[in-house]
């Protein structure tokens, strides 16, 4: 039997986090999976602690790459949440998202962070929007929030997802070129783990920005096939 609502979690060394995430998940969805992505640390035995089902990749894959590879290895549900792992309690305010999905009112359905202090300087998130708006038209505010509620049906048509952070702006892209219907709702309270401006802070955007750029150039590109999982 389909399940109904499904939280996918991807997560890469966050033990300090995962418990108080998955917790915070279980009063909104029927099941929460922890893709642990060759964490090194406890981020699988503290996600299980907490209840969640755990994926666990042998070695790093990347965000995209490990969300791809679960979902072809999870049976079907009629919607799914897509979460980071480092939301920790917060998580539990990312009902209304859900309740767009579930009312029909959008087909993804994407979390806007209030203003957050301990980011930097927005260069790759205004890059990312930009990206956005050439390609397809549309105007996102939160272009790299992995906070998503989506139809199964709005699932099948962004897959395959892109490799790494390119995840976010990639299914962006190709959803609103599908005719889907893409919201996103203000969620006060909402956090996560801050970057920061320091060197790990930096290398980390800079991951994030090579991803970005390869999921734009490949949706620029008609001729260009998208990377599939080997």
């Amino acid at each position: 039997m389909e399940r109904l609502v499904v939280a996918l979690v991807a997560a890469h060394e966050e033990a300090e986090r995962v418990a108080s995430t998955v917790s915070a998940l279980h009063a909104l969805v029927d099941e929460v999976i922890v893709v642990d992505d060759g964490s090194r640390d406890a981020t699988s035995s503290a996600a299980l602690l907490a209840g969640a089902t755990v994926l666990r990749a042998s070695r790093r894959l990347g965000k995209g790459r490990a969300i791809e590879d679960a979902l072809g290895r999870l049976p079907g549900s009629a919607v799914w949440l897509l979460a980071d792992a480092d939301l920790a309690e917060s998580a539990s305010l990312l009902g209304p998202l859900l309740g767009a999905v579930r009312e029909g009112r959008a087909d993804i359905a994407i979390a806007a962070f209030p203003k957050l202090a301990g980011g930097g300087f927005g260069i790759v998130k205004r890059f990312a929007a930009r990206s956005i708006r050439t390609l397809c038209g549309w105007e996102s505010r939160e272009p790299l929030s992995g906070q998503r509620a989506l139809t199964a049906y709005a699932l099948a048509a962004v897959r395959p997802l892109a490799p790494g952070f390119g995840l976010e702006v990639g299914m962006t892209i190709d959803a609103v070129r599908s005719g889907l219907r893409v919201v996103e709702i203000p969620v006060e309270g909402l956090a996560h783990r801050p970057t920061g401006r320091g060197p790990r802070g930096f290398a980390h955007r800079a991951r994030q920005g090579v991803d970005i750029v390869g999921a734009v150039v490949s949706r620029a590109m008609p001729g260009l096939p998208r990377r599939r999982r080997p």
